[in-house]
């Protein structure tokens, strides 16, 4: 029964990840905390799927490795934390009662708040610790676990209503957290299982459940690494998504994965593609982050076996690895001292298994993580930890890609940990960061009345103007991050712009801002138009 509730509240998220997505308080194509949660609790409920057990606590340690290890965004990382509190709480026991299951979950609260440096209430924090105290305050031993899981959903649900209270910003946009909103949505599908309900997974066979499961197996992802693979694969785009997603733009972006032989077929807001890739993972990440995945089919192409090489290579003492989108940008990263840049960023957070896998591969004493994206520190921080032992991983919480640029600046190779931490702490703190994006939805922020498809400017976190051209909204940008005081200007120009805007630019620059040097990098990155870092 614990194995359906966990799959069943799986299902019932994925069903309604794009829902979750549109939740986002900031109208910027980057809304992806249902898309993260769900691949993370999909990730977790492959891992049980298959499982042969029928004790409670093997499932519950075994799915709390899985989430752990699936983890994606500050939204994943913190629902891996809650069920491996409840992991704990189940340990040595085979099967559980009404008390068992309360106390476990008030151990989940109490484990995910831990997990976070800074708790802010109003979020999914909120949601699990009052539905958990208020089911802790309402069993007793002789209560049916059905009559006690609804009171505890319902408890949850009024939670997550009243999290604008606690949020001004969600009050003032109208919305309720979307992690909490993630959460409910999982505790509602335990409660349907509990019932007896049956739901399908939205748009994906039946038959494909093992198929589908196996993507996110830690041990079969490692061997795709040695095959070629054919993907097919359909989805339907979001309608968030629909400016942002070109047929053009999703062909290079695939390129750039290492994928081959691609074909997308696109009718209204469908679209169908097959492609060969070595790596099948980053291929449905991609197309799940412009909609929600219909069939996928996966086929090994090379059933054979491959000789070893010869030693291992020498480890070395520090290395370091960043987290970037767009080709121009992990270019810079890579010219910059880093070992390797794990593909990810806005809307495409990377997992914990992605870091951990790209931290062993570059076999060093000390690495150094560059997150360089808000969402993606926890989750460096996650692979840090389950590293702890074999790796000394050291997480720079860079929270833009100008940051990360300054530190790998500062990064000396031939010099000491403690000192490259120093310095490269230093750096960031010294760096302010701007973007223009496109806005997906009409809304108001800050008094700012917000039009869909037009252009944002943002200073740090601030939107302060959205125009209809993207070059006016870099202006705005530009001139809310340059003071007399800044000396260096880093312009990252995104996919979509041209070569004559880049020039407008340059020439606007040149005339306003005279004494700051400008570093102009063809990025290729998505999502942003322009990323501006200040120094």
């Amino acid at each position: 029964m614990f194995r359906e509730m966990i799959i069943t509240g799986a299902t019932l998220l994925h069903n309604h990840h794009p829902e979750i997505d549109a939740l986002n308080v900031f109208p910027v194509p980057d809304g992806d905390t249902g898309t993260n949660m769900s691949l993370t609790f999909t990730n977790g409920a492959s891992e049980i799927e298959r499982l042969d057990s029928n004790d409670v606590s093997e499932i519950a340690k075994k799915f709390s490795k899985g989430l752990l290890m699936g983890a994606r965004g500050n939204s994943g990382v913190i629902l891996s934390q809650i069920f491996r509190g409840v992991a704990k709480s189940f340990k040595g026991k085979s099967e559980v009662n009404v008390m068992d299951l309360a106390a476990a979950f008030e151990q989940g609260s109490k484990v995910a708040y831990k997990a976070v440096m800074r708790p802010v209430e109003g979020t999914i924090l909120t949601v699990i610790r009052e539905a958990s105290e208020a089911g802790s305050a309402y069993v007793h031993e002789d209560m049916e676990i059905e009559e006690w899981f609804a009171y505890f959903v319902d408890a949850a649900q009024k939670s997550l209503d009243h999290t604008p209270e606690l949020l001004p910003v969600l009050k003032e946009v109208g919305v309720v957290d979307s992690g909490g909103a993630g959460l409910v949505m999982v505790l509602t599908g335990f409660m349907m299982a509990l019932a007896g309900e049956k739901i399908e997974r939205a748009d994906i066979d039946a038959g494909k459940a093992e198929e589908n499961a196996a993507l996110h197996n830690i041990e079969a992802a490692e061997a795709k690494k040695k095959f070629g693979f054919d993907v097919a694969v359909s989805f339907q785009i979001d309608e968030g998504k629909k400016k942002a997603f070109t047929k053009e733009r999703f062909v290079n972006e695939l390129e750039r994965s290492g994928a081959s032989d691609i074909d997308v077929i696109q009718k209204d807001d469908v679209a169908k593609l097959t492609l060969t890739t070595t790596k099948p993972g980053p291929v449905l990440d991609l197309a799940q982050r412009y909609g929600t995945l219909g069939r996928i089919s996966i086929k090994n192409l090379n059933d054979v076996d491959f000789d070893e090489p010869d030693g291992e290579a020498e480890k070395k003492d520090m290395a370091m690895i960043a987290v970037a989108a767009g080709e121009g940008v992990k270019s810079t990263f890579l010219e910059l001292n880093c070992d390797a840049v794990v593909a990810g960023g806005q809307t495409m957070n990377p997992a914990t298994e992605d870091l951990v896998a790209a931290i062993r591969d570059a076999n060093a004493d000390h690495v150094f993580v560059l997150p360089n994206n808000s969402n993606i520190v926890m989750t460096a921080q996650t692979a840090a930890n389950v590293l702890e032992g074999e790796v000394d991983v050291v997480v720079i919480p860079t929270k833009s890609i100008p940051q990360g640029l300054s530190a790998c600046i500062m990064y000396n190779p031939e010099g000491t940990v403690e000192d490259n931490v120093n310095d490269m702490t230093e750096a960031i703190a010294n760096v302010k960061t701007g973007q223009v994006t496109f806005a997906i939805k009409d809304t108001s922020i800050d008094g700012l009345e917000i039009k869909a498809n037009n252009y944002m400017a943002l200073c740090e976190k601030k939107i302060v103007a959205c125009v209809p051209d993207k070059l006016d909204a870099l202006k705005e940008a530009l001139n809310g991050l340059i003071d007399d005081d800044s000396e260096v200007l880093t312009l990252i120009c995104g996919e979509d712009v041209t070569d004559r805007e880049k020039a407008k630019a340059e020439v606007y620059i040149a005339k306003n801002f005279p004494n700051a040097e400008l570093d102009l990098v063809d990025g290729q990155q998505p999502v942003y138009s322009f990323i501006i870092g200040v120094e």
